[in-house]
């Protein structure tokens, strides 16, 4: 759990704004909604199905939850709002989880198929499908220079 995230940083050290929001032939979505959808997948999985107010702006989480696309070019205080949410979220949630905030938690199981029945399953959900993403991410670098 107390791993930063893994090849995310940079992209953002890596790309402008332009091509964080270019969407590739063939893809259905660009770098920068890969990154808000990890937050929001792990605001979801974590939070909201523990009953825990999380850390992340509604908006944010309206925008990238699940089955959602990018409707927009992301602004750069969009971009900037993303890539601190991405460091920032990870010590409240060492915390929140250290102290013991996450009493209960709803299963489900995911769109792929993944029973959770509990928070540890949810944390190693969270892993793989934040790797999940980055290997999208990983596939549209290719296609946005």
């Amino acid at each position: 759990m107390e791993n930063e995230p893994v090849g995310l940083p940079q992209i953002f050290g890596n790309y402008s704004l332009e091509p964080l929001n270019r969407i590739p032939d063939g893809f259905s979505n660009n770098l920068i909604w890969n990154i808000g959808h990890i937050l929001a997948t792990q605001h979801k999985l974590i939070y909201i199905r523990s009953e825990v107010k999380g850390n992340i702006p509604d908006e944010i989480f309206n925008s990238y939850h699940s089955g959602t696309r990018p409707a927009a070019a992301v602004s750069q205080w969009e971009a900037d709002l993303l890539k601190r949410l991405l460091f920032e979220l990870i010590e409240p949630t060492i915390c929140d989880f250290n102290n013991k905030k996450f009493v209960i938690y709803w299963e489900r199981t995911t769109g792929t198929g993944f029973h959770l029945t509990s928070m540890y399953d949810a944390f190693k959900w969270n892993n793989f499908h934040e790797g999940l993403h980055l290997g999208y991410m990983m596939s549209i670098r290719k296609f946005i220079m």
